[in-house]
């Protein structure tokens, strides 16, 4: 860099425009990354991991029957203890809008980590390279220098084995997928017997070569191409976001050294390309950043790996944000960004709406609805009686009886409707008939209110509705 300052005609944006010129992979280079170990290498498998959740959340078991199942020919999700119903659909809608949030706050934050750590197509990408590196090389020299070695029996057993654990991973992945909407055990029962339906098939068929063709051969390209994402990541930036930077004022000249060589006369950067060799998407992230940076920070393993060998300070690529790097400005904290306060601000009562519903879920969902044709009916002792439909859904896991009453209406009475036996998970309709002396009537619409007992339990249910009459006068007369 002091070549760069002693020459007058030389500024430090000529060299910032130097390294920014960058080209996008359209396909026509297979990429294939180094893997080196480090911190960022090891961050990205413990969040890789996670996701074994699809694989084994399905047959974890709770009180005898599948913790988590998504039911929709019955239109429940079961939750462990907790069963939520399409009258519950808020919460649902309240949880997608938190992760949704969630992930524009962290872009904000630190750009696009969800696409480094957790992305279904970054994770599964790096399991199939894995394998493939393995098979056929475990070095970007190794795996070229195989593909095109001539055809030989090894290498067709090589071939044959790595495409089928590929199949055999996008296979499970379906299944898998699948089991979270039915019984996971009585699934595998009925592939093994062949009578699993023909929708579960097609959803199994789609899964498996959707995630063979996306991971073993397009690969970056669903990130380039595809990934909405990653289309929207620019509008979610600001100079405050931290990425993997490359620090030009520091790397630049950058050369190849020698041994015993000082760097007082030039940049750290020793130009080895490690940090491109490792390089999931194949990028050179000292040419700036890019649309095809994942932020999986593994250029940042890699360039510590040598600067440590030069004996030089790490950090020369690191996560930093455009201030730091451009103008030297301190990190501004996360409570004094104002599109994080925005965030964190829907996040929280977002959260707290999700809270809310799990912790006040009822039992039951009560609805009572009144007839309009007729409104009232006058029977021949003169009271004046008014139908309705009493709708009860049991939300539980047990069958529950229920004592009905009514209150409001002084002397008012409930027929057809005293007790109701509702078995689980079923909405039960039930005609009401409620009949009130006139001389109790005062005014042409009272509230009324519907109370059930719930046997043996403490529990209360109750539905205001409204009872017509007759206009005073006409009671009158």
């Amino acid at each position: 860099m002091s070549e760069a300052k002693d020459n007058k005609n030389i500024t430090i944006d000529d060299v910032y425009e130097e390294v920014s010129e960058w080209h996008i992979n359209t396909g026509d280079i297979k990429v294939v990354a180094k893997r080196l170990p480090g911190g960022f290498r090891t961050l990205k498998w413990l969040g890789m991991s996670i996701w074994s959740i699809l694989f084994l959340g399905p047959y974890v078991q709770f009180n005898g029957a599948q913790a988590i199942l998504f039911d929709l020919p019955q239109r429940q999700f079961n939750i462990f203890h907790v069963t939520i119903y399409p009258q519950d659909i808020w919460m649902l809608s309240l949880t997608l809008l938190f992760f949704a949030i969630l992930l524009a706050a962290v872009t904000s934050i630190a750009g696009r980590v969800f696409c480094g750590y957790f992305c279904f197509q970054t994770v599964w990408t790096d399991i199939f390279t894995w394998i493939e590196g393995k098979i056929e090389g475990d070095t970007p020299q190794k795996a070229i220098k195989f593909d095109k070695a001539p055809w030989t029996l090894n290498k067709a057993s090589r071939k044959i084995l790595k495409h089928t654990l590929w199949l055999l991973i996008g296979l499970f992945t379906g299944i898998s997928f699948v089991a979270w909407f039915t019984d996971a055990f009585q699934l595998w029962h009925d592939l093994f017997s062949f009578q699993v339906s023909l929708t579960a098939i097609i959803i199994i068929a789609a899964f498996t070569g959707g995630t063979y063709l996306f991971a073993g051969f397009m690969r970056e390209q669903v990130c380039f191409w595809l990934c909405p994402y990653a289309r929207l990541q620019g509008v979610m930036y600001d100079q405050d976001t931290i990425l993997p930077s490359y620090d030009v004022e520091r790397g630049e000249p950058r050369g190849r050294v020698k041994k015993g060589e000082d760097f007082s006369a030039r940049g750290s950067c020793v130009d080895c390309n490690v940090c491109v060799a490792v390089c999931p998407t194949g990028i050179d992230i000292r040419k700036g950043q890019q649309e095809g940076c994942i932020t999986c920070g593994l250029c940042i393993d890699a360039c510590d790996s040598i600067m440590d060998k030069v004996k030089q300070p790490r950090g020369l690529i690191r996560y930093a944000s455009f201030k730091e790097l451009h103008h030297n400005a301190p990190v501004i904290p996360l409570y004094k960004r104002f599109r994080v306060i925005i965030y964190g601000l829907i996040l929280l009562l977002a959260l707290s709406g999700i809270i809310y519903g799990f912790t006040h879920l009822s039992a039951t969902e009560f609805k009572v609805v009144h007839e309009r044709q007729p409104l009232y009916v006058m029977l021949s002792d003169g009271s004046i009686q008014n139908k309705y439909t009493v709708k009860l859904l049991n939300k539980t896991k047990n069958a529950i009886k229920i004592h009905f009453e009514i209150e409001g209406i002084e002397g008012a009475s409930l027929h057809e409707l005293t007790d109701m036996t509702i078995a689980p998970g079923k909405v039960v309709p039930v005609t009401a008939l409620v009949r009130v002396p006139a001389e109790q009537l005062n005014a042409d619409i009272i509230p009324i209110v519907f109370k059930g007992q719930i046997e043996n339990s403490e529990m209360t249910i109750s539905y205001e509705s409204m009872f017509m009459s007759p206009k005073k006068q006409e009671l009158l007369n």
